[in-house]
């Protein structure tokens, strides 16, 4: 147990003093960001489900016909 709580002090003595924090404002911008690109993403993803769903669906359509 005394190598957990040791590593544990380690680690949030390193988070606290060798580890650079960005500004409270690049957080928010970046956030955005993330949030743009990953509804994109979704979006996207979604679309190219669409559309091999409606391909395939032709494609069987057409062989049973």
């Amino acid at each position: 147990m005394t190598k957990v709580t040791n590593y544990l002090s380690e680690a949030f003595e390193e988070l606290k003093s060798n580890v650079t924090w960005p500004a409270w404002a690049e957080v928010q911008k970046l956030t955005i960001v993330v949030a743009v690109f990953s509804i994109l993403f979704a979006l996207a993803t979604w679309g190219t489900d669409e559309f091999f769903a409606k391909a395939l669906a032709g494609f069987f359509n057409w062989l049973k016909g």
